[in-house]
């Protein structure tokens, strides 16, 4: 079981499921936190890290005495890539894509594979349950190649908890892709059902079937429950505004280590979503 956990905006509370729902369900568990921007479920987890591994991507490299300036490797570029001016090629690596489709279309073969890093994946453990995180190097922009390194360990584990990246573009496309369930987050504000909107669509299109865990569910209005129950969003996990959730979170500390009787909450989150899976499985 993959379950990935997402959210339209950041800041609704994404890395607290995640997190805590780890933490109640057990020993055979990963958790990955592919928000390599900005990753930070191991301030929650305080993981041992054991290994540290350099993530690159392809970029192309150009050997000039080979390239007669055709401009297809250019042409064929849909992020502009490249570029040629007179017999040279220009090669913009923050653009590149790495679909390596012009080295496909250099007949002068003019063009070969080079590397460029991204950043970094780290694994480690806490405690019986597996860890890994990416770090994207600073400055760079291109996570998803990075993401997908660090969705390559989903399968160590019986159950694979990933953190998704908040929003609805690439990177969180790369971090639900083919899972098994998106347990989507928000909180019932204006700006939280604007983009809960935006992430129900993008899972619509994925065809994963999905549920709603709303935080701070006593703030704000009824307007993401009325939105859920018109979409036949099943709210699944609703957790209150509490000084006292928001200390703990504020020091690192998960909610199930403070509040002990959330444990039985998350593990019942998690019987629904196996109970919803299953319910699919049956109707494929």
């Amino acid at each position: 079981m993959i379950i990935s956990i997402a959210s339209g905006k950041g800041g609704t509370g994404k890395t607290t499921i995640a997190t805590n729902m780890a933490l109640s369900l057990g020993e055979d568990i990963s958790l990955l936190d592919c928000d390599v921007e900005e990753p930070n479920a191991h301030l929650f987890l305080h993981p041992t890290i054991t290994d540290k591994t350099p993530v690159s991507t392809f970029i192309p490299q150009v050997d000039e005495e080979l390239c007669n300036g055709c401009k297809k490797c250019a042409e064929i570029c849909r992020f502009s890539a490249l570029a040629v001016v007179g017999q040279k090629v220009l090669i913009f690596q923050e653009l590149c894509h790495s679909c390596e489709g012009c080295m496909e279309v250099c007949e002068e073969n003019a063009i070969t594979p080079s590397l460029r890093e991204l950043g970094v994946l780290q694994s480690g453990n806490v405690g019986a349950m597996k860890f890994s995180d990416g770090r994207l190097r600073v400055g760079e922009a291109m996570s998803p190649p990075l993401i997908k390194a660090v969705r390559t360990k989903e399968n160590d584990s019986n159950l694979t908890i990933i953190d998704a990246p908040p929003g609805t573009s690439c990177p969180v496309i790369s971090a639900m892709k083919g899972v098994d369930f998106v347990l989507l987050v928000t909180e019932p504000t204006p700006f939280g059902l604007h983009d809960l909107r935006l992430a129900v669509e993008a899972v619509k299109v994925l065809g994963i079937p999905s549920g709603l865990v709303i935080n701070r569910s006593d703030l704000g209005d009824e307007e993401v429950r009325k939105y859920a129950a018109a979409e036949g969003l099943e709210v699944l996990l609703e957790i209150p505004f509490e000084r006292k959730i928001a200390e703990a979170y504020s020091q690192g500390i998960p909610i199930v280590e403070m509040f002990p009787e959330f444990k039985d909450k998350f593990q019942s989150l998690y019987q629904r979503i196996e109970t919803i899976v299953e319910g699919e499985k049956v109707i494929k």
